[in-house]
């Protein structure tokens, strides 16, 4: 039997159990550093299936390891399985109707992330075993890619030392071998602390944390103007010190996230932001201090390795959409506003041509294999934590597609999607393709080793992580 036959067969098999473990990683809905169900759901079905795990990998309570077979080439998949905060959403309904009001919703798509990986480790263990194939195969529980990361961490506690290369994918609307690079990001904590007084009677008592915040928003803005056009900069106010008006605020808190093409920009960026902070806290007479909480270095594709996935990706081919899907995927998109279909209509011109607008826009499913680009520099404005592990490892990233041409990620309407049979369709694709590459990446250990020269060449020898020694997973602060 071919490899795809095999390979194809063997995921088949377990569609129903990957789409039930997809489904209740999705019904979960944890938020990062918080999937206590979603992972052991996953470690549980790992030791079920012989493989030996290894929980609380970087001293992150949901991160794990699980290892199975011996010798090289050591080999594995990345796994996701976090939500995001406040998009609660029942499946496959195009209307907002959250299950819960403000509760979390994979709006992102990581129960099929997480789910998907499984099925591709799986796979490839059932092939070792029926061919007497040698070497390791691991699947890595990450966590919180949504929140600080996990790999990051990961990295630097030295998980990926050994291996030699690994696969991951992502929910997308857009099926194809990633070639497009994405930014490195580094967020910190800001607080400021003043002193309380009567706002009505006292005020000239008060030192107000709050103004201080305020002020450091109003600087920052003014940065904009005088950074690159690929950065990008972020906040949201964690603490505003309270809800009475009539009292001078001594404490707030915001966040702030930067990103940028290169991880080198952002610690530039960041030191630039630190000192708006220092001068609102100068003009208010208040006090600032701040923590770096996360930072993710940028992903590159690597090019050996896809040389190899792109042919299995076509070997593969595209999710077997049908009429109900179509359906479900117009509905979806009908969802949003006015302008937001107006740039889905773009993006349909601009990926099949002005001749097939109304075609693709009746029935918005991506049914096609979207070309590798060779050596793309170009860069998406996204930033994720698998780009620690490119730096540490040849690693490769899928899109495959789970919901509408256009679809705009971390909505309600991607939360629908991710637990539908849309989503569910993809997710087999992404397992097959991933668990396919990996075997023929296994039987080319020149390929293996022109991948770990691409890394090399990328990392100056060594990973370096981007965060500091002293910065630790931040559990329960992020």
């Amino acid at each position: 039997m071919k490899d795809i036959e095999y390979v194809s067969n063997a995921i088949d098999k377990r569609v129903d159990e990957l789409s039930e473990i997809a489904i209740k990683i999705w019904e979960f809905a944890e938020l990062p550093y918080e999937e206590f169900n979603s992972s052991r759901l996953l470690i549980d079905k790992l030791k079920a299936e012989g493989f030996d795990v290894e929980e609380g990998a970087a001293d992150i309570p949901t991160a794990f390891t699980a290892r199975w077979g011996e010798g090289k080439p050591v080999f594995g998949f990345l796994g996701e399985f976090d939500a995001l905060d406040s998009l609660s959403q029942k499946r496959e309904v195009a209307s907002k109707s959250p299950i819960r009001e403000g509760a979390p919703g994979h709006g992102c798509g990581h129960n099929v992330l997480g789910a998907g990986s499984l099925g591709a480790a799986l796979a490839v263990k059932d092939h070792m075993i029926e061919t007497g194939g040698k070497g390791t195969l691991m699947y890595f529980g990450c966590p919180a890619e949504e929140g600080a990361g996990s790999k990051q961490f990961m990295a630097r506690a030295g998980v990926f030392d050994d291996v030699d290369f690994v696969y991951t994918w992502h929910p997308s609307d857009i099926t194809q071998v990633q070639s497009d690079r994405t930014v490195a990001i580094m967020g910190a904590n800001f607080r400021f602390a003043g002193t309380t007084a009567h706002a009505g009677s006292t005020p000239h008592l008060g030192r107000s944390a709050l103004d201080a915040a305020e002020l450091m928003s109003v600087g920052v803005n003014y940065l904009r103007e005088h950074m690159i056009d690929q950065a990008r900069i972020h906040y949201a106010y964690s603490d505003t010190g309270g809800t009475a008006p009539n009292v001078v605020q001594d404490r707030a808190t915001v966040k702030y996230e930067v990103r940028s093409p290169k991880v080198g920009q952002v610690n530039e960026l960041l030191e630039r932001v630190v000192n708006v902070a220092k001068g609102a806290a100068l003009m208010t007479d208040t006090r600032m201090e701040y923590e770096v909480t996360m930072a993710f270095s940028d992903y590159i594709t690597n090019d050996a390795l896809a040389e190899i996935a792109d042919r299995a990706l076509r070997d593969v081919g595209a999710p077997d959409w049908d009429e109900d899907d179509f359906k479900l995927a117009k509905e979806y998109l009908e969802s949003f506003n006015e302008t937001t279909r107006d740039m889905v209509k773009e993006k349909i011109m601009n990926r099949f041509g002005m001749d097939r607008l109304d075609e693709v826009y009746q029935r918005p499913l991506d049914a096609s294999i979207t070309p590798y680009l060779r050596g793309n520099q170009n860069y998406v404005s996204g930033s994720t934590d698998v780009g620690d592990v490119c730096y540490t490892v040849p690693t490769l990233n899928f899109n495959v597609a789970t919901a509408f041409i256009g679809n705009v990620g971390h909505t309600w309407q991607m939360t629908g999607q991710s637990g539908s049979r849309i989503a569910l369709k993809g997710m087999l694709t992404a397992a097959k393709a991933m668990a396919l590459s990996a075997l023929r990446t296994a039987e080319r250990p020149d390929m293996i080793e022109e991948a770990k020269n691409i890394v090399r060449n990328q990392n100056g020898g060594a990973y370096q992580c981007p965060l500091p020694e002293y910065v630790k997973p931040p559990i329960g602060r992020y």
